[in-house]
């Protein structure tokens, strides 16, 4: 009897967590559809406004071109797409943290908002770098060094796929500050050895810009010098935390010790 009871108690617990996690699902995509039919009808605007960086570095009479047939109605379609996401990334991961939040320990909770909070505005702070710095350092770059008698027209899904990956790219790097907190709360790492490693990690730095970047100078160096600069924020954010832990370990003790 008791193992029956036992049994269905894990049932009922799995399946409440079941409906749980699709009632988040739903609302998240909900929030997603709801901003997504915002945007459509701007759709064309809004993509005219994602190609200025390159439309201002293109010789005078130089365009965009459209090569394949369906790619004015998909290449605005697929950027509304991916603009909503983006507006919605806060309330997406807001579901996620509601469906997670329950299971945690208090310390986790307060350790995990300010981080995933971190990572939100970091990575906004990655796509808006790209756009505003790097796109048009990059597009002024490959159009000064265009050979003479070549025009320049780009077709507008390329555009949008080059773009999308610069965004995905630096949005992700971004991310190098709390990647650093995270494995120090982990113990994987310590701030001291984070700090010996730094020539390791500016080598390293270098070479993934060069991988993840279009095979240009200036890209390269515009992810690199930024992703150099969060090391070094992580580094610092990284030992602030470990001495506040440090500090909450010695009250702790303290207070078990009275």
């Amino acid at each position: 009897m008791a193992a029956g009871a036992e049994h269905d108690e894990g049932e009922g617990s799995l399946i409440e967590h079941l409906i749980e996690l699709r009632s988040r699902l739903m609302r998240a995509l909900a929030g997603l559809g709801v901003a997504l039919l915002a945007l459509l009808p701007f759709a064309n605007r809004l993509y005219g406004w994602f190609a200025q960086p390159l439309l201002e570095k293109l010789p005078q009479g130089a365009h965009l071109i459209a090569v394949e047939v369906a790619s004015p109605f998909f290449a605005p379609l697929k950027l509304a797409l991916f603009a909503a996401v983006l507006v919605t990334m806060p309330w997406l991961l807001y579901q996620a943290w509601a469906f997670v939040a329950p299971g945690l320990y208090k310390r986790e909770k307060k350790l995990a908002l300010p981080l995933l909070v971190s990572a939100v505005v970091l990575f906004y702070a990655g796509c808006a770098f790209a756009f505003f710095v790097v796109l048009p350092a990059v597009f002024g770059f490959l159009t000064a060094v265009t050979p003479a008698g070549v025009a320049m027209m780009t077709d507008i899904n390329a555009y949008l796929n080059f773009v999308l990956v610069i965004f995905l790219a630096f949005g992700i790097s971004f991310q190098l500050p709390v990647a650093l907190v995270i494995l120090v709360l982990l113990g994987w790492v310590t701030p001291a050895q984070l700090r010996e490693g730094r020539g390791y990690a500016i080598v390293g730095i270098f070479v993934l810009a060069a991988i993840i970047t279009p095979p240009d100078v200036i890209s390269q160096l515009l992810l690199a010098i930024p992703m150099c600069l969060l090391y070094e924020a992580g580094i610092v954010a990284a030992r602030m935390l470990a001495r506040r832990e440090e500090g909450d370990a010695d009250a702790r003790e303290d207070g078990g010790a009275r």
